[in-house]
């Protein structure tokens, strides 16, 4: 898989800034992603996203922008806060426009990094790129996509059992709900079935919780 590297980031940085220290804002978002409550929301989760990104034979109409949101659309992450995205999004902007980056790109960081918020593709023309690519885990085989489970279950462990059960089990059935949980054909062909799948049998086992 990718790494989240340092050499990555600074090929990227350099793509607004060809001057200044890129590695000062990288130890930052890796201070951010290696917080001790992360157990899925961290440095594994962008190299894994950095990989989709990798694996798409189209490019993004603005694969800067797309690059950028997926290393930081979660450097807020507190599971406490309705407002992690913002707060995401608000930082990118204040590095990138720190770096000289224009006000055309901050707009589109900020909007895709957003998107990821309730996994919206109408908020860019690249917001469905980036929305598949962070929802991917959702198609993985049975196995990951169960120690993901596990992991976001960690990242609550400060939420009663039941309670948790509930609305994990509400998230995932809205995904459900979907027409296509993928909006992008390489993604949808790629991992819908199995996504269904996971997610059926995740709302099945967490709804047994309930009656417990």
């Amino acid at each position: 898989m990718i790494e989240a590297s340092p050499d990555r980031w600074v090929r990227l940085w350099r793509r607004i800034a060809p001057q200044g220290e890129p590695l000062a804002i990288y130890q930052e978002l890796v201070s951010l992603h290696s917080q001790p409550h992360r157990h899925y929301h961290n440095l594994n989760h962008i190299a894994a996203c950095l990989s989709e990104f990798d694996s798409v034979p189209e490019p993004a109409l603005n694969p800067v922008a797309v690059e950028l949101a997926i290393w930081f659309h979660d450097a807020v992450y507190n599971t406490h806060a309705p407002d992690n995205e913002e707060r995401s999004a608000e930082l990118a902007n204040r590095r990138i426009a720190a770096a000289g980056g224009s006000a055309d790109l901050r707009g589109s960081v900020s909007a895709l990094v957003l998107a990821t918020k309730t996994h919206d593709s109408s908020l860019h023309p690249d917001a469905p790129l980036l929305v598949d690519v962070d929802l991917s885990i959702l198609g993985q085989p049975e196995k990951r996509f169960q120690e993901y489970e596990t992991q976001i279950r960690g990242e609550y462990e400060w939420v009663p059992e039941k309670t948790f059960a509930e609305k994990r089990a509400e998230v995932l059935e809205r995904f459900l709900a979907r027409k296509r949980i993928y909006t992008t054909e390489r993604f949808f062909s790629k991992y819908e079935t199995r996504a269904r799948a996971n997610l059926n049998d995740s709302v099945r086992k967490l709804k047994a919780r309930l009656i417990e």
